[in-house]
This record gives C-alpha cells, sequence and structure tokens, in this order.
C-alpha cells in the first residue's frame, strides 16, 4: 500500500509541476501552447519509439509543445483519479479501454468525435471503436491491441507428434484439453503441457470465453447491466480448472503468478506451452537461452470460432484541458500509419487500423508476427468494456472467485454465486448514479 500511494504521489508530483508549463495567454509569455502526454509504455523499444515521436512532433510544431510524462501501467486509474479531481490531469493520456468507463461516465474525458480527422475515424474498424464508445460519445482511440496466443516450446510440441494449431485450423477445447494430456504423459514426473500465470485471472478468463459464447454481463430493457453466469462463461474455466486439478496437465505453482514469472520454467522445460499476451514474444526474444526453439500458436476456440476480447491501448484528451483540438492533432499525428507501425513495433502488439496492420513488416513469420495479424480480424470488445464499476468488481468479487476456483477451492456453483450475486451487488451502486 505504501509503495502504491508513494508512486500516486511521485507522479501527481511530475504532473503538478509539468501544470506550470501552460500556454502563453496563462503566463509564459511565449504564446506557445504545451501540453503533457502522459505515456504508460514500459519496453524501452515503445519508449523510445514515443519519445522519438514526441521529439519529432515538437521539431515541426514550435508553437505547439508536448511534454512527455512518464506513468506505469500498475497505478494508473488511482494516478488519473486523484489527477482528475485535483485538476491537473494530463491534456493527453494513455490507457486501457477497459479502465475508460468510469472517466468517461464522470465527465473527466473529452468527446472525441467533433476533434479527430475522418482519415483516423474511417482506418479504425467499427468493432474497435466499440470499446471506447460509452453513451453517446467516444473517449479514446483505441490503437494497439494484442491477442492471447500460446508460446510454445518447438521442439517439445514437434516431437509429440500432436497436430499443431494455425489460425485457420486452431485447436478446439477439447483437443487442446487432449493434446495436453498427450504432451503431459510423453515427458515424465514434474513436467506439465502448459502453465497458466493467472494472478490476473478476469480478463483472460472473459476475453478467451467469447470463443464459447460467453457475456457475463447483459444489458437489460432498462438500460442497467447484470451479470448472468450461463453455460457459455463456463466452458473455459472449466477446461483450465480440470487441467490443474483433474488432468494433471497444468502447473498448479504457476496458477498465482504473472506471466514473466512463468517464463524461467518454460525457458527450463518444464512447461511446453504459456498462454500469454502477443506482447511478451519480446521478452521471450530478449531473455530466452541461447538455442531455444519457440513458436506462436493460436489460443483454442469454441463454437464460436476464432474471436477473442480485446481491451486496446487508447489515446485520450481530457476534458478539462483549453486546448483539445490541439491536443486531437497530437494523437492524429502519433496514429499516422507509418508512426503507428513504429508503436506497435515498439510495443510487440498489433496495431487496430486496417493501413498500419497491412504493413508487410507485421506479417513475417519471424516472432509469429504472422500469427498475429491472421488473428486481427477476430478481435472483438471485451465483455466488461462500458461496465460501470467494473474495476472494483473484478478486484473486490472476480479475482478472488477465479482464483479459489482454479485453485480447487470452491466449484462451478458458488463461483456462479459470487460473481452473480455479490457482482450485481457492486454494479448495483454505480448503476444508481
Amino acid at each position: 500500500m505504501r509503495r502504491a500511494l508513494a508512486a500516486v504521489a511521485a507522479v501527481l508530483l511530475i504532473w503538478t509541476a509539468a501544470a506550470a508549463c501552460v500556454t502563453g495567454d496563462e503566463g509564459s509569455g511565449d504564446g506557445v501552447i504545451r501540453l503533457r502526454f502522459l505515456s504508460l509504455a514500459w519496453q524501452q523499444e515503445s519508449v523510445d519509439a514515443n519519445k522519438e515521436l514526441v521529439r519529432e512532433w515538437n521539431a515541426a510544431n514550435p508553437g505547439v509543445r508536448v511534454q512527455y510524462v512518464q506513468g506505469s501501467w500498475s497505478s494508473v486509474h488511482d494516478q488519473l483519479l486523484t489527477s482528475f479531481e485535483g485538476g491537473e490531469a494530463p491534456d493527453i493520456i494513455h490507457n486501457a479501454s477497459d479502465d475508460l468507463a468510469d472517466f468517461a461516465y464522470g465527465g473527466y474525458l473529452a468527446d472525441l468525435r467533433p476533434l479527430l480527422p475522418e482519415r483516423l475515424t474511417a482506418d479504425i474498424p467499427a468493432a474497435s471503436w466499440e470499446t471506447t464508445t460509452f453513451g453517446e460519445g467516444v473517449y479514446g482511440v483505441p490503437f494497439l491491441q494484442e491477442p492471447k496466443v500460446l508460446i510454445a516450446n518447438r521442439k517439445l510440441v514437434e516431437e509429440s507428434g500432436v497436430r499443431l494449431p494455425t489460425p485457420q485450423r486452431p485447436w478446439t477445447w477439447e483437443e487442446f484439453r487432449e493434446v495436453s494430456r498427450e504432451l503431459t504423459r510423453s515427458r515424465g514426473e514434474g513436467k506439465h503441457a502448459v502453465a497458466w500465470p493467472l494472478k490476473e485471472p478476469v480478463a483472460t478468463t472473459l476475453n478467451l470465453g467469447l470463443s464459447a459464447g460467453g457475456r457475463l454481463f447483459h444489458r437489460e430493457s432498462d438500460g442497467k447491466v447484470r451479470i448472468r453466469f450461463g453455460t457459455g462463461d463456463a466452458l473455459v474455466p472449466e477446461v483450465i480448472r480440470d487441467q490443474v486439478n483433474e488432468d494433471g496437465t497444468a502447473s498448479r505453482t504457476i496458477l498465482g503468478s504473472g506471466g514473466s514469472d512463468a517464463l524461467p520454467g518454460f525457458f527450463g522445460g518444464k512447461y511446453a506451452m504459456v498462454p500469454l499476451g502477443f506482447s511478451y514474444r519480446q521478452q521471450i526474444a530478449q531473455q530466452a537461452p541461447d538455442g531455444f526453439e519457440w513458436t506462436v500458436l493460436p489460443m483454442p476456440v469454441g463454437p464460436e470460432g476464432a474471436v477473442q476480447g480485446v481491451s486496446p491501448q487508447t489515446l485520450s484528451v481530457a476534458e478539462e484541458t483549453r486546448h483539445k483540438r490541439e491536443a486531437a492533432r497530437f494523437v492524429d499525428f502519433l496514429l499516422r500509419p507509418a508512426n503507428t507501425v513504429r508503436l506497435a513495433r515498439g510495443d510487440w502488439m498489433l496495431p487496430t487500423g486496417r493501413t498500419a496492420l497491412a504493413d508487410p513488416s507485421l506479417s513475417v513469420t519471424d516472432d509469429g508476427w504472422s500469427v498475429g495479424t491472421a488473428l486481427a480480424a477476430g478481435l472483438r470488445s471485451a465483455p466488461a468494456q462500458s461496465v460501470r464499476g467494473y474495476p472494483e468488481w473484478k478486484d473486490k468479487v472476480a479475482t478472488p472467485a477465479y482464483q479459489e476456483y482454479y485453485s480447487g477451492a470452491i466449484g462451478e456453483r458458488e463461483l456462479k454465486r459470487r460473481l452473480e450475486r455479490d457482482g450485481n451487488l457492486v454494479l448495483a451502486r454505480y448503476q444508481r448514479r
């Protein structure tokens, strides 16, 4: 808790100091508009790409200067909430679409519809714009996204003799379970086919559940959202739970870990496959030992086919900024197709824009890029995208419930009871406002 508070305080100090760099009509005397850009880039390639683009903008636009401000994914929600309420919000905000609902409905973000050029709005598919549309307004530009994929030890899966999936012919969830049994049987004591790093289980569970027809959140005729846990919501969690507790094909020790924590065991041959976000390829490419061969496989699919929920990275403009049009111009600059490709390669993610996604450098077979681009057409808005109260529901209700379910501590009936009963109580408080 102390670390989180310290992080918030540190970033607020930076933002407050930056707030002194205001427009000429507010006291600087030089007539220059100064904007603060909160970036959550963290991989060095991505940080470098963002900073270089800021430098290029400033060189070409001396009358509108942008200051790069470094933020952190781990504490951005609290930092933004505090800065909005304190009147010190950055002008341009990098975030994720699943964190925007409360800020959009709370009036903290500008509606971008009158601010963005046709070039940009037409290039991004409607399915992506759905992730940042709340009510009648659009409160962020979705620009980078990543499917969940299986990162596999090429040697182990090929030697097993199992059919390797392709984006055109992926495994079903039942096939995946059987393949995992075969990989585990052939490998000996203490080795597993798969490791599920589910320290943050909610997004993974809900997003993969779309292929099984899961939605969980349902908007009723009165306009309110209610949670109903149905058959489609149960398929993916059941497979994961059974792999851990019945089949013995998935590692129990990795369940409570983050994705990076699974990599040493993966490199050491303890696990043949690890489901990870597409961007983890960068860490694997950088950290894999010499001679380690890895490949990217599509995730298994359910009756609905190769669809996944995603929460794209977004760029928003603060409602309180006095220079919305200038801020939107900078967003448009960052998201010109050639610049978006630079950002995508820096983050090892996929652009949402059609023009950038078609860039040949993102369709090469090296490092699994071609698998990701083949999956892009099946990416959909994450189920909880527009739900007010989602962050609290996720932290207080869903995360502990799924963690206990996956560990075997509770069964499906109790999982359903908690998600529905406790979850609807949380959502009801937000929907009374």
